[in-house]
């Protein structure tokens, strides 16, 4: 009877595993099609890139489609724009949402809940409304074309201070208490006590952050008027436009040196992501 009644339970396991898997493959081919079908175009020649049906692999591997669209644009100063606003971008994200988070967590002032719900009513407003005032007031300071005018204005991240600040609430108090009692400050408080402790959502705020900051296009586009400021994305907009003839085999290999920086990134921090999303399933 024992018997009888495991073998359903088993073949429902298998059954729901490979129902589960085949769903996920499905979902990993879907999402990685278009990934490969760039980098398939990329090291097509012009005739191939045309001919239809398409074909999926060419004839003859153009490598120098790499060469002709880093030579098309100076993608050499694009690299370098976009490392420095994404490191500085990264950098102070991280420091005002650590702060910002251990304040509305930790630290007890008069009106901290009314202020926390201000910071996340920020969250609501769209930040096209803020290009006009941001542009005239960097305008003003003379930061037209500038590192500090693509940076400062978007130091500040709402989202990272209110993912550590849940984050820190749920370290038990008895590890504040006892480094109160050590004699700590709220700083070395919260530079060694709560920030080591969360360091699976720090690495998954550090990841959003890159990839907030290296993908921004609107704001470098409207802050930078001069080529050698320009950014990656604005970068590949320009070879998408009509101020560089290419063909697209050229534009999917102009696309990957912006996509290459983030998959090197993922591929190192998601331990951490993975991490920081289970902790936020199990704490949350």
């Amino acid at each position: 009877m024992q018997v009888n009644q495991i073998q359903p339970n088993r073949l429902y396991k298998i059954a729901s595993k490979f129902i589960t898997h085949s769903i996920l493959f499905l979902a990993t081919i879907g999402i990685g099609m278009p990934f490969v079908w760039m980098l398939i175009t990329a090291i097509k020649s012009p005739q191939e890139v045309s001919i239809f049906p398409p074909i999926w692999w060419p004839e003859v591997v153009r490598w120098d489609n790499f060469v002709t669209a880093w030579q098309t644009a100076p993608f050499g100063r694009f690299y370098i724009n976009s490392i420095v606003t994404a490191a500085a971008g990264v950098l102070f994200g991280l420091i005002t949402s650590s702060f910002a988070a251990y304040a509305f967590a930790r630290i007890r002032f008069r009106y901290r809940d009314f202020f926390f719900l201000l910071m996340l009513a920020a969250m609501m407003i769209p930040g096209q409304i803020a290009l006009i005032p941001n542009y005239v007031i960097l305008a003003k300071l003379k930061w037209i074309n500038t590192y500090q005018g693509i940076v400062v204005p978007h130091i500040a991240n709402v989202f990272g201070a209110f993912l550590l600040r849940q984050y820190f609430m749920t370290i038990p108090d008895s590890l504040y208490d006892a480094a109160e009692i050590d004699g700590l400050g709220h700083l070395k408080i919260m530079l060694h006590v709560a920030l080591p402790l969360s360091k699976p959502v720090f690495g998954t705020l550090l990841l959003y952050l890159f990839i907030q900051k290296w993908n921004a296009y609107l704001w470098p586009l409207i802050v930078t008027s001069k080529q050698n400021m320009r950014t990656l994305p604005v970068g590949l907009a320009m070879i998408r436009s009509a101020e560089y003839a290419i063909g697209p085999e050229h534009l999917m290999a102009a696309s990957i040196f912006v996509l290459v920086p983030v998959l090197i990134i993922y591929f190192f921090a998601q331990k951490q992501l993975i991490e920081g999303i289970a902790s936020g399933a199990v704490k949350g």
